[in-house]
């Protein structure tokens, strides 16, 4: 498979892309913001779940570049960069001259509320321009029908950029469904865009336009008369949700013992015979296993293994006990299979009756017989002793392979080399791409880079990657960095215009498995092109049935200097980030990363992905940290925060041959240096959460027989996440009424709440003169910290008991943070009702505030004594830890010695958070009602709730 080069990409695009391309059914119309809707205006619809659209258009005096993506079934987020013709970018010629015109960034996000049925419309609600500069900001709402078939209208109102009423019709005929008309009432106001006195923007009115549309696959193209020009929009829709885009026509077969069936030794033949063992070892390598381990312990044969080109775990596992039938001992009654990463072992399949398992594999019995067989553990099996490769380090592959245009890794041209002990050498030609630097809109540079891995013992590799420069444009960048932070990253571009030969990376990393759920990483050397250091990282993800994983990377840094070899800058660092990564339905996974970044500043790090049915993630990151980047477009009162998106695409789904290389990219800004991260030498979350993921669903088992007639089966071939939480919401909200309604003393409550809320507005007014005498006492700002803090605190740990706890502790986190939304809701009410004044400004202590002064800020109640008090009530109910009030009352009186609050406020917002905790723990207490199963089987999918009769 490696001797030759083969055209994989070529070959598969041409025989299994084409008619997948030509058949794919038609999907929405984006308009020439890249959201669904007309020309201009947008419609209620969204798109097919998983669709990613790319598109360019001219409407002039603007041209947009634009990408969308329905990431959820009821969300649309898309993205588009403005340029502005005779505007320019920059009017200093010294620092822009090459940037060209004007350009800016918009990210616009569009929710289904309600989608269409037989007789109500689909009705959706946008927002545009919802970070930066914000120069097309904007609101609407829209609702969308098909009043006949191929006929659908629009009407909406908007603010902001789409000013008032505005309405849209798209015409699909049956006899011509590739083609639509459409028409639409432009309502946006162009006389106030961006420089629109520059342009011929102040010439454009609201009013009607009209167009062509012409959809051919995955291609579309718009052409639209306005009233003063004509407007083109093309573009290319990919479904995200497909499982493959082409298919594995050139995938190698699973091993059949041809054209030589070998002959199965007697135990005694194979102890007395390595030979034996390493006829098994040649046959996986060949199938790309890595660090082959066999041994025979008793009657059970051994392996332990990883696999360097297929993707699936079953897959892999069932490859593996497939050529272990032909090679193992007559006498073998099991066989054990170890899977590893990086030699460390992720879970252990244990197959008991091999003579089941030979059925199986050849189609006779189906699958939940042999399941009946088959026991999967974590990490390594305790019975299975840890193997050696003293008789199988032998190398399977020597020789240099070139494989021009196409290749598994998805090069151009390739020089590679490799063997059975993972050791690799790879050569091929690499780009990079930059975006919006003010010499110029768009750089780019082209090198070699040469990469080396070697294993140098158990679990410990040598890492090394050497570039050399063959083009780039980014010598053009001349501006020096006014970041006033430590350039962690702002200095990009010194690193980048150096021609010379790099080492941009030499690394020892120490991999290590300390339980069957712990991992762990150590790393020395030259990290990246940027910085070198020594560190390390744990990672506890534990066993099937948990959704989270967490881990801590420590590193202590120095930076390197621009050469790229060993010499250095003064600047040093050491980083500390903790990390929870969290599963949620859908394919969705947060991580929140908190700690110290590179420029010393200290914070956290929101990311949020989703994986689609063909493996392609595609997610963002937002940073928020004390370094207070003020470099435009950040100012001193609203600090620059680091963000960004970023697509995982694994060239699985694009070749003709199942393969595990993924290719990386991210849309964000490249000089900045709040907020930054050293490049991991080796993320144990990343290496292990596929496998994990593989291991973890339905059966663990995936496509372990490769049998044509279980390739529609849910373990197989998963079908497409759905999510449907609405019965679950509907029980706990009719069960929380119900209980409202079943509650006597409500009045009796009320009253009690507004003789303590009275009699503390008796002491407002001392309480506030004593705080104020003492403001600069320590304990007393202390005091004031936390009552800000501890309300946060306090909904964190009720998130994270909700997230991480057993099904008693999940059910009274959820709860708790129930109760702080309604306590936050029934506080903003008396907010907006009361408008009283906070401390400090006058001589009553009921006053109203200032006219312009917003009522959401006003000071009954508080908002922070509410949230704290609904958030402990629920677990001093569960558990009974009325101590838990004490703290409360401790952190509510913060608020009143910071003089934040009257005392009567903080007394208020506490009476309503414990009225809502008490409340909805009383109604949602029997966790088991709200319980959910999954149903997977060879016949059916679905979601099993169990509601047990009161």
């Amino acid at each position: 498979m490696h001797n030759k080069s083969r055209s994989y990409l070529v070959t598969g695009a041409l025989w299994g892309g084409l008619p997948l391309f030509l058949a794919c059914n038609a999907f929405a119309q984006p308009s020439l913001t890249g959201q669904i809707g007309y020309i201009n205006m947008p419609s209620a619809r969204v798109g097919e779940d998983g669709t990613f659209s790319l598109g360019y258009g001219y409407d002039k005096p603007y041209g947009i570049l634009w990408a969308s993506t329905t990431v959820l079934p009821w969300l649309e987020v898309s993205g588009r960069y403005t340029s502005i013709s005779g505007v320019p970018g920059f009017t200093d010629a010294q620092y822009g001259g090459g940037y060209g015109r004007f350009k800016d960034k918009a990210i616009d996000l569009k929710f289904r509320l309600l989608e269409e049925s037989s007789f109500l419309p689909e009705i959706g609600l946008g927002m545009t321009d919802i970070q930066g500069t914000r120069l097309w900001k904007g609101s609407y709402l829209v609702a969308s029908k098909n009043v006949l078939p191929g006929l659908e209208t629009s009407v909406g109102v908007g603010s902001g950029r789409i000013q008032g009423a505005f309405g849209g019709i798209r015409y699909t005929p049956a006899v011509l469904p590739n083609w639509s008309l459409v028409a639409e009432y432009d309502a946006n106001n162009y006389r106030q865009d961006p420089f629109s006195s520059q342009t011929s923007a102040a010439q454009r009115n609201k009013g009607p336009a009209i167009g062509l549309e012409y959809q051919w696959g995955w291609l579309g193209l718009q052409v639209a008369r306005q009233k003063t020009h004509t407007s083109v929009n093309a573009r290319l829709d990919i479904p995200l949700n497909l499982k493959e885009f082409v298919p594995k026509i050139q995938e190698p077969a699973y091993f059949t013992g041809a054209p030589d069936l070998p002959s199965r030794p007697t135990l005694s033949q194979w102890q007395s015979d390595s030979d034996r063992a390493q006829q098994l070892a040649t046959a996986l390598g060949k199938q790309d296993f890595k660090n082959i381990r066999i041994a025979m312990q008793r009657d059970s044969l051994v392996m332990e293994l990883g696999n360097s080109r297929i993707s699936n775990v079953g897959r892999v596992v069932g490859r593996a006990v497939r050529t272990a039938l032909y090679f193992a001992p007559l006498e073998t009654r099991e066989i054990k299979v170890v899977y590893t990463e990086q030699e460390q072992p992720v879970a252990t399949y244990s197959f008991y009756d091999l003579a089941t398992l030979n059925d199986y594999l050849l189609g006779k019995i189906d699958r939940s017989r042999l399941l009946q067989t088959v026991n999967i553990k974590p990490g390594r099996d305790d019975e299975v002793q840890p193997l050696d490769s003293r008789t199988l380090a032998q190398t399977l592959r020597e020789g240099i392979d070139v494989n021009l245009l196409t290749n598994p890794e998805g090069d151009l041209v390739q020089v590679t080399s490799d063997d059975t002990e993972d050791n690799r050498f790879h050569l091929a030609p690499k780009m990079g791409v930059y975006f919006n630097d003010p010499s110029g809109a768009f750089h780019y540079d082209i090198m070699a880079e040469a990469t080396y891995k070697r294993r140098l013992g158990k679990g410990l590799y040598l890492d090394s990657a050497l570039s050399a420069d063959l083009y780039n444009t980014i010598t053009e960048v001349k501006q020096p960095s006014n970041s006033l932070l430590p350039h962690v990253r702002s200095d990009i571009a010194d690193y980048k215009r150096v021609k010379t030969p790099k080492l941009n990376r030499l690394l020892l990393n120490q991999y290590m498995n300390m339980s069957p759920s712990t991992y762990a990483r150590v790393s020395l050397g030259l990290y990246e092109e940027m910085f070198r250091g020594a560190g390390g990282q744990i990672l506890y993800y534990p066993n099937a049935n948990k959704n989270w994983a967490v881990d801590l990377a420590v590193d202590a840094l120095q930076q390197r200097d621009v050469q790229g070899w060993f010499g250095k800058r003064d600047y040093q660092t050491v980083t500390a980030l903790a990390s929870l990564h969290y599963q949620l339905p859908m394919g969705i996974t947060a991580t929140m990363r908190g700690g110290r970044f590179l420029a010393k500043d200290d914070g956290v790090r929101m990311e949020i992905k989703r994986r689609f049915r063909s493996g392609i993630e595609a997610g963002f990151w937002y940073t928020k940290t004390n370094g207070n980047d003020i470099t435009s477009p950040g100012t001193p009162t609203k600090p620059y925060s680091d963000k960004g998106l970023f697509f995982s695409i694994p060239l699985n789904s694009l070749l003709t041959l199942d393969n595990r290389t993924v290719g990386n990219f991210s849309l964000a800004p490249w000089t900045r240096d709040v907020g930054q991260m050293v490049m991991s030498p080796g993320d144990l979350y990343e290496m292990l959460s596929d496998p994990k993921h593989d291991i973890d669903s339905y059966d663990g088992l995936g496509n372990f027989a490769e049998r044509p007639d279980e390739q529609n089966l849910p373990q197989v071939t998963p079908p497409q996440p759905s999510y449907h939480p609405w019965p679950v919401i509907r029980l706990r909200l009719e069960d929380s009424g119900n209980r409202w309604l079943e509650l006597d003393d409500k009045g009796a409550a009320l009253a009690a709440s507004a003789v303590a809320t009275f009699a503390a507005a008796g002491l407002d007014r001392p309480v506030d003169r004593f705080f104020s005498k003492r403001q600069d006492n320590r304990l007393i700002r202390n005091w004031g910290k936390l009552g800000k803090d501890l309300p946060i605190a306090a909904v964190a740990l009720s998130g994270a008991a909700f997230a991480l706890g057993d099904d008693r502790l999940s059910n009274t986190g959820l709860i708790a943070l129930e109760s702080s939304i309604a306590a936050i809701a029934g506080s903003s009410v008396l907010k907006l009702a009361v408008n009283r004044a906070r401390p400090g400004g006058g001589d009553s202590t009921w006053r109203t505030q200032e006219p312009g002064e917003s009522r959401l800020q006003s000071s009954f109640t508080s908002n922070h004594s509410a949230v704290l008090f609904a958030s402990v009530t629920p677990f001093a109910k569960e558990y009974d830890q009325p101590w838990l009030y004490g703290v409360a009352a401790l952190g509510a009186a913060g608020r009143a010695a910071s003089r934040d609050h009257w005392l009567s406020d903080v007394t208020a917002g506490g009476l309503l958070g414990y009225a809502m905790g008490n409340w909805l723990w009383q109604a949602q207490r029997n966790d088991s009602r709200y319980r959910s199963s999954l149903i997977a089987t060879p016949k059916q999918l679905g979601m099993q709730i169990e509601v047990p009769l009161r």
